[in-house]
């Protein structure tokens, strides 16, 4: 930690008993200005890894803009520093909260060493926050922007764009969950966008992932045109798994009267099949653990069991026990930010045993209380049981418990399969989807919503993003004759045209209500 400020290195001498392997390989990658991407397992220090270099200097005062190779130190102008990425809003704020500490500690620190520092600030960007807190994100920008590919694609695309000039260092988060969907592709063109943005030179860019390969191809997601180097820091996976299978034929489980409590779910649902000897079981490893996350694949169900776990658990509970908080709450989607953070806070706080929860808890989030994991049903591929498993036992070290219910036959193959190459590590391979035009078309409009461009730097921009590296010329115009109006068939004559093209001087710009449909 020598390149550290004091200050800095003090406040992580008292809060760690030292830098964990990805910290140990990519604070000198990250001093040097470089681009990187940080691969470790859940747990190991790699969002601090990314954020505390940025924050030692939004701290102190100085640059961490690198040129040459070399980080130059200079005064730090008002506005946006440090721009991270969040593939789920509930990752965002989980973020925000977690950056607290360093924030506050460093500020202590130097303090105390009778260091002058100045205190930063974060802003969340997401489709929860509020109009009244956008205009003052607006007028009064923080030093840290922490937001998802949409909400950042949206700032882009506004008078806030502005604030995004001085940006240094952008963070992508869970890589491996954006670079092999369109989700991705819009993201490359965004911080192409914002490359292009910036007064300078361009932000240096981090990823972090828990579960990617193949490595180079994520930094070549990551980096588009520009070199990121791998920091490697990845371990076999550190998992107890098993795979649960209550009846001697899944074929023809018992029927629900021959069970305990006649399988335990009143009001008739669920009644069928293997449910009624699955969720007396969960019912049980909830109870026999201080903290459980249940993970399903569909919001529907994520409501159904949580209502019958509680609806059993009410049953079951020995009369002395007055307990009024329910066992288990529903976290998805759908839900509200409000809800999601209190569920979240009473899980880490122990009131609460047990969420039920779908993908919206898988990625990143901070639950160091969480001691087991439950799958009910395959989980749909290696990494995505990885992230989920590693929910339980969320620190440095520790080892991640899980249990998978198969609902099934057919669903303890894909169980079974799954769970082997969990314990192996074997995440599947990835693929970064190839010019996805729609994508395409969207920022573009965007983007000339701003200001005209020509079609030389719109093709220029959109290559140096990995997911366009292949696109031509002519795919390019195609695109662009949609967009104007020339569509191919009479089919499409009552579309509106969203952009004015030039083609003397091969130059774009939007049509008036054009702003309205980004």
């Amino acid at each position: 930690m020598d390149a550290f400020s004091e200050p800095v290195r003090r406040w992580f001498g008292g809060a760690f008993a030292g830098p964990t392997r990805v910290q140990e390989l990519g604070w000198p990658v990250l001093a040097r200005g470089r681009n990187a991407l940080l691969v470790a397992p859940t747990g190991s220090g790699k969002t601090l890894a990314a954020f505390l270099w940025a924050i030692d200097g939004l701290c102190f005062g100085v640059s961490r803009r690198a040129e040459d190779g070399d980080a130059k130190g200079s005064e730090v102008p008002p506005g946006i520093r440090v721009v991270y990425v969040s593939p789920l809003k509930a990752l965002a704020y989980d973020i925000e909260r977690n950056l607290q500490d360093p924030l506050v500690g460093v500020v202590r620190a130097a303090r105390k060493l009778g260091v002058p520092a100045r205190p930063v600030t974060v802003d969340v960007r997401t489709g929860d926050t509020t109009p009244h807190e956008r205009r003052r994100q607006l007028r009064r920008p923080a030093e840290i922007l922490v937001t998802t590919p949409e909400s950042l694609f949206l700032v882009l695309s506004s008078q806030a764009a502005a604030n995004l000039r001085t940006v240094e260092t952008v963070i992508v988060d869970e890589v491996h969950a954006l670079a092999a969907t369109k989700r991705g592709a819009h993201l490359a063109l965004s911080l192409e966008r914002l490359a292009e943005l910036v007064d300078g030179s361009e932000p240096q860019r981090i990823g972090l992932s828990a579960t990617v390969r193949p490595m180079d191809l994520a930094a070549e997601f990551l980096g588009g045109d520009r070199s990121v180097e791998v920091v490697d820091a990845s371990e076999p996976p550190n998992i107890d798994l098993q795979v649960v299978v209550l009846v001697p034929d899944m074929e023809a489980p018992p029927p629900p009267e021959t069970l305990p409590d006649g399988g335990g779910w009143p009001g008739g649902l669920e009644t069928s099949g293997l449910w009624p000897s699955v969720f007396p079981r969960i019912l049980e490893a909830v109870r026999r653990h201080s903290s459980t996350i249940v993970f399903v694949n569909s919001r529907s169900l994520c409501e159904r069991l949580a209502q019958r776990l509680n609806d059993l658990d009410e049953r079951t509970r020995p009369g002395d026990d007055e307990e009024e908080t329910p066992l288990a709450r529903a976290h998805h989607g759908s839900i509200s930010h409000e809800r999601r953070r209190e569920i979240e806070g009473a899980l880490k706080a122990g009131q609460l045993r047990c969420i039920v929860a779908t993908s919206s808890l898988e990625l990143g989030i901070d639950m160091v209380s969480v001691d087991l994991v439950l799958l009910v049903e395959a989980p749909g591929s290696t990494a995505s049981g990885l992230q989920r498993v590693g929910r339980a036992g969320h620190s440095v070290g520790e080892r991640s418990r899980g249990l998978i219910f198969p609902k099934f036959r057919g669903d303890l193959l894909e169980c079974t399969v799954t769970a082997i190459q969990m314990q192996r590590g074997a995440i599947e391979k990835m693929r970064v989807p190839s010019n996805p035009l729609d994508v395409l078309a969207q920022q573009i409009v965007a983007m000339c919503c701003d200001r005209e461009w020509t079609v030389e730097r719109i093709l220029a921009l959109a290559r140096r993003a990995r997911p366009y590296r292949g696109l031509t010329r002519g795919a390019l115009a195609a695109v662009l004759d949609m967009l104007v109006g020339r569509f191919p068939s009479e089919e499409f004559a009552d579309l509106r045209p969203r952009l004015s093209w030039d083609r003397g001087r091969g130059v774009l710009t939007a049509r008036r209500g054009a702003d309205f449909l980004v």
